[in-house]
Order: C-alpha cells, then structure tokens, then sequence
C-alpha cells in the first residue's frame, strides 16, 4: 500500500491495517525512525492472565478488535508486499 503525507505532515493508515492491528481513533502511536524507516509502534496495552478450564487465557483491559483468522491473513499478505 501507498500513501501520501498531507501538507500537514499527515498520514493516513490504511483501514485494513488498522483494523487488523486494532487500531482505534485516539490510539496513540510511538514514532521512531530505524534504518531509514518510521517505525510506530503503539504503546503496550493492559493484559492480564485468567484462569480457564483449559489453563490460562490473556485478556485485554483496552477494547480491540478480535484477532481473527482472516485478519493475520491480511496482515501477513500486506507484510510479504
């Protein structure tokens, strides 16, 4: 995927990436720049461990979207490009 950078200094990511990386408005990003490239990184979220009947389970205190089969599809393909 390509996108432009606006006169603001402005990106636009892509809704597939977003919603694959449970990106929602007012998700702050770390920026930083490696080798050449920007990197952003968003900062860890709250995660606990439960106990489930079939051992433990971790469990967001943030609301993000479900990581489904499709969607680390759709991000491993976007990532091989």
């Amino acid at each position: 995927m390509q996108v432009a950078i606006d006169r603001a200094g402005r990106v636009v990511i892509p809704k597939p990436l977003r919603d694959g990386l449970g990106l929602a408005p007012g998700t702050k990003l770390e920026i930083a720049e490696r080798d050449g490239c920007l990197v952003l990184v968003p900062p860890p979220g709250g995660v606990r461990l439960v106990p489930r009947a079939d051992g433990l389970a971790a469990e967001t205190e943030d609301d993000v979207a479900p990581l489904t089969a499709a969607s680390v599809r759709s991000i491993l393909d976007q990532a091989r490009r």
